[in-house]
């Protein structure tokens, strides 16, 4: 049977990670050690993780492209928390002979809720509100009615439909495209499938749900930020390299949309000179669509099964290179 000695819990930025899972069912002679921050560049990542033969990695807060992989000659487990990581070198690590596991998926819900989140704190200026109120000013903005707003939805997956419907529930007009819209899914539930076109020239919330790949990747781009009114918004809880970033920034500053609601970035995290920090009518999150209680329970308790499993000689939920994919 393998013999787990050391085990690295990477990227616990709340400090719970040993409260949502019982490590103390690690086999007797594993230590554990969690590192709270991120680890930084590669030569960071590999000196810090030289030692460890096993890893847990939280979604794709750490890469693991094949120039760490190879660097990494203790390594024998990488378990990613979900059941699919876009950060991870699946066929190197194979190569090497190290088994990587995931997870069962979460965050479906969660992220769905934070994007309505986003969007109630832009249409209503809930942070500029809350502001107010702690400096002693009273009504500084004036919100904007959802009900009767034409809500756009670009990706009708796991998480867009869970959206759509929320929309719906508000009394909105929603509409949806993506390449590949199901558009028998999407007139099932209520949404009217559009043109990429027409979403952006009509509708008052913009809002993206899509893995990121290729064909994602710079999907919205300087041309087709200019097809949006100057009063709407655009959320985005999916992955930063979805939208061209430089061209939403020089949209927002030239007031030709109303504003962004963002949980996720090109550059995670953000640096401290990102214009992002102070871009106008933006109401921005740390990546937290999938940072619930509910995920990191599955998250860690899965994690720790999976090491369990290998130490045992059957490793679990192994992840293959084809099923490697860029998810939400």
């Amino acid at each position: 049977m393998p013999e787990i000695r050391r085990v690295a819990v990477l990227d616990d930025y709340q400090g719970v990670a040993r409260q949502y899972a019982d490590w103390s069912a690690l086999p007797d002679n594993a230590h554990l050690t969690v590192f709270p921050e991120p680890l930084g560049g590669t030569e960071n990542v590999i000196a810090a993780l030289e030692p460890f033969d096993v890893i847990v990695a939280m979604r794709e807060r750490t890469a693991f492209p094949v120039t760490v992989i190879d660097r990494l000659p203790n390594l024998r487990l990488l378990v990613t928390t979900g059941p699919a990581n876009a950060a991870i070198d699946v066929a190197a690590a194979r190569q090497r002979g190290i088994v990587v596991s995931g997870t069962r998926g979460a965050g479906l819900t969660s992220t769905a809720e934070l994007t309505w989140g986003l969007i109630h704190a832009l249409a209503r200026s809930i942070p500029a509100e809350d502001r107010g109120v702690r400096e002693g000013a009273w009504q500084r903005t004036v919100g904007r009615d959802l009900h009767g707003a034409r809500l756009g939805v670009i990706g009708l997956g796991g998480v867009g439909t869970r959206v759509a419907r929320v929309g719906l529930a508000f009394g909105m007009d929603v509409v949806g495209w993506s390449t590949h819209l199901d558009t028998e899914h999407a007139r099932a539930i209520g949404v009217t499938p559009v043109s990429k076109q027409e979403l952006l020239a009509t509708c008052e919330v913009v809002t993206i749900h899509l893995k990121l790949s290729a064909r994602t990747t710079g999907l919205l781009g300087r041309d087709d930020l200019a097809l949006m009114r100057p009063g709407s918004q655009l959320i985005n809880t999916s992955r930063g390299p979805i939208l061209d970033e430089e061209a939403l920034l020089a949209a927002l500053h030239a007031g030709t949309i109303g504003g962004a609601g963002l949980d996720v970035y090109s550059t995670e995290p953000l640096p401290a000179d990102s214009p992002w920090r102070t871009a106008p009518r933006t109401v921005l999150t740390s990546h937290l669509g999938y940072v619930t209680a509910g995920a990191y329970d599955v998250f860690y308790s899965d994690a720790l099964e999976d090491i369990l499993a290998y130490a045992a000689g059957g490793p679990i939920r192994v992840i293959t290179p084809e099923q490697t994919t860029h998810h939400p």
